[in-house]
């Protein structure tokens, strides 16, 4: 059974939480360089979601309960370039723990985030720990990208490179503006495990050649995606 929350009433709800998994979704509303939709991360997490527990919903051990998508995400860094709209790691921490305590008064006990955003990876972590102990609310966290395969030498996930480029020329190609390619190659922002305001700002805010994406390599990888989320649904039922 595919429940979404927020097309669902108060009763339907009340009888089916306390069996169910609800599934969050989690963006960010934050710059990717001259050529992708703000919205980027929030669309294709949900998009991704969607979809996988459309392909499982009717094999899963307990009804899914599809929750509203969080747009907002810790994106301070992005700040600096404009069309960011961020939440500080503190705030975007809080929101978490309030929407567990939230699922938990209303019955729910079992939670899944799936991110779509780099900068959101240790919150998530944080919030599935602290509210796990503090509401009684089984919490499971993932990265969608995480579970992405085939895809050769292109860096995942990059940020608005060629990665999730084709994603979103997947889902709506008017959500690419003009590409151009680059004169030198940027693999990535920085050294793994080291922040720098500079490594972005040297990387115009996007990594690697958005311009080498494809609509049909983001077919192929969304559909990849959602499949090994939907896997993932159905264990997911079955252990939390």
């Amino acid at each position: 059974m595919l429940i979404s929350w927020h097309h669902t009433n108060r009763s339907e709800l009340n009888e089916l939480l306390p069996e169910a998994i609800v599934i969050l979704p989690i963006g960010a509303t934050e710059q990717h360089g001259p050529h992708l939709a703000t919205g980027t991360d929030w669309i294709l997490a949900e998009a991704v979601t969607k979809q996988a527990a459309q392909l499982v919903h009717d094999r899963a051990a307990r009804p899914l309960v599809l929750a509203p998508t969080l747009p907002y995400g810790a994106s301070d860094h992005h700040l600096p370039f404009g069309g960011t709209l961020s939440l500080t790691p503190e705030t975007l921490l809080a929101v978490l723990l309030d929407l567990t305590r939230s699922l938990a008064a209303s019955g729910g006990r079992r939670l899944l985030l799936v991110n779509g955003h780099g900068g959101n990876i240790g919150i998530c972590h944080a919030a599935a720990a602290a509210a796990s102990s503090r509401y009684d609310v089984n919490v499971a966290h993932l990265d969608y990208w995480q579970l992405a395969r085939d895809t050769g030498d292109t860096p995942v996930p990059g940020h608005a490179g060629i990665f999730e480029t084709a994603l979103v020329l997947a889902q709506d190609e008017a959500l690419v503006a003009e590409r151009h390619p680059r004169s030198e190659p940027l693999s990535g922002p920085a050294i793994d495990g080291v922040h720098s305001a500079e490594s972005w700002r040297r990387i115009d805010g996007y990594t690697d050649h958005p311009e080498r994406a494809t609509t049909e390599a983001g077919r192929i990888w969304f559909e990849q995606l959602a499949g090994a989320l939907g896997d993932r649904l159905l264990e997911l039922a079955e252990a939390l």
